[in-house]
């Protein structure tokens, strides 16, 4: 454990101990450091945090309710069981949180189109979004693989104004959109500002989206001193890239007490090559402008993920994570997909919820522990998104017409 706060990383070079970084082309360096000067100047200056506030109260819905999930407590006969239910935020999940952050630095700094990738489809939402609130045009990349499997958000960001690039190299997933839209940020340096998805990137990006999504964590705070009158003891939340769950750790990584898990995607198994579990079953390497842990062959070569979570589908994770992995301040953990849709179920039938794939990924470990805990333990886990978005995938799945 450090000495010093976890709240003082990343350093000035954009590093988390040994992860981060800023690893661009030339071309890019300049915008990368006009965007972090326009960030060390704005992230504490009244008026913006004033306008950014202003929208997640009246446009997003914010605070997201804490809620006391009773029926799964009584059921699985643990700790106090709570959902910080973000999946009710505007467009359904916590992805519009930094996408209102960063859209507003945007304007701050004069860039006049958007671009996005997504995986899930929930960023490009959130991102057509604010571009629609704004009057900025938005190009969101897509792999084709899930243009096919999430074809409701795909409908919903055309219906919002924003065009969606198909992208059909590698895996034609989150990865390979993310590529795209690095291409095309080079491309278009003077007036284009890219809104990334997830803690990941080069710096500033994983410490800026971190900072924009810490509002869940702050809300959780002060939403449990009212109703336990305490911290609480457990917190936990799915990892793709790793915004939703820095967003709720953020505020708790320097109270001791307080034990953190993290739910990566194994896919069929991280004993076979089709997951997207890189803490777990990968080693430190470059990608996307920053080092951290990636899923890699022998030779270094990027391997292909699997999930089938669209979300969670990514070869990497943000570079906090990585070292708060090494670090052991946060356990990193895994479900399979088989179990994630079990979890899905389980939480539709027992609370009337219908999360999305990637939090049921957490919820499925939770299943597992909550017999470790005594029932004066509190947990809260971060319901992240909704499951509007998967229904096509679990009913293919589940082998039901509708």
């Amino acid at each position: 454990m450090l000495k010093n706060s976890y709240k003082n990383y990343p350093n000035k070079k954009g590093y988390f101990g040994n992860f981060g970084g800023r690893y661009v082309s030339e071309t890019l360096m300049p915008l990368i450091l006009e965007v972090e000067e326009c960030y060390n100047k704005i992230k504490d200056d009244k008026e913006f945090l004033e306008e950014f506030t202003y929208y997640l109260e009246n446009y997003i819905g914010r605070p997201s309710p804490l809620f006391f999930a009773e029926r799964i407590t009584a059921d699985l006969n643990g700790p106090k069981i709570y959902f910080k239910r973000d999946e009710l935020n505007h467009t359904g999940a916590h992805k519009i949180n930094n996408c209102m952050g960063q859209i507003l630095l945007a304007k701050k700094m004069g860039k006049k189109r958007i671009i996005a990738e997504t995986g899930a489809g929930q960023h490009g939402v959130a991102t057509a979004t604010v571009c629609a609130l704004f009057g900025l045009p938005c190009v969101v990349y897509m792999g084709e693989k899930d243009i096919e499997r999430q074809s409701p958000n795909v409908f919903r960001m055309k219906l919002l104004g924003a065009e969606i690039k198909s992208v059909t190299t590698g895996s034609k997933s989150l990865k390979d959109a993310m590529n795209e839209a690095l291409r095309d940020w080079v491309s278009n340096v003077k007036d284009t500002f890219y809104i990334i998805g997830t803690a990941a990137g080069p710096h500033p990006y994983p410490e800026m989206v971190r900072d924009f999504q810490s509002i869940i964590g702050k809300e959780v705070r002060s939403q449990l001193r009212k109703v336990e009158g305490k911290s609480p003891d457990l917190l936990m939340a799915c990892i793709g890239g790793g915004s939703n769950a820095l967003g709720l750790f953020h505020e708790f990584l320097d109270d001791d007490k307080v034990e953190m898990i993290a739910v990566e995607a194994a896919g069929h198994g991280i004993q076979t090559d089709k997951h997207a579990a890189s803490l777990t079953g990968g080693k430190p390497g470059v990608l996307h402008g920053n080092k951290t842990y990636l899923l890699q062959s022998k030779s270094g070569q990027i391997q292909e993920a699997h999930s089938i979570s669209a979300g969670l589908d990514y070869p990497g994770i943000g570079p906090e994570h990585a070292f708060l992995y090494e670090e052991n301040r946060v356990k990193y953990m895994s479900a399979t997909d088989i179990e994630a849709i079990e979890a899905f179920q389980y939480c539709c039938k027992l609370e009337g919820i219908i999360p999305a794939l990637e939090p049921s990924h957490a919820l499925s470990v939770l299943r597992k522990i909550a017999k470790n805990y005594s029932k004066e333990k509190v947990v809260v886990m971060n319901m992240c998104g909704r499951g509007d978005k998967d229904i096509f995938t679990i009913a293919d799945e589940l082998n039901i017409k509708i």
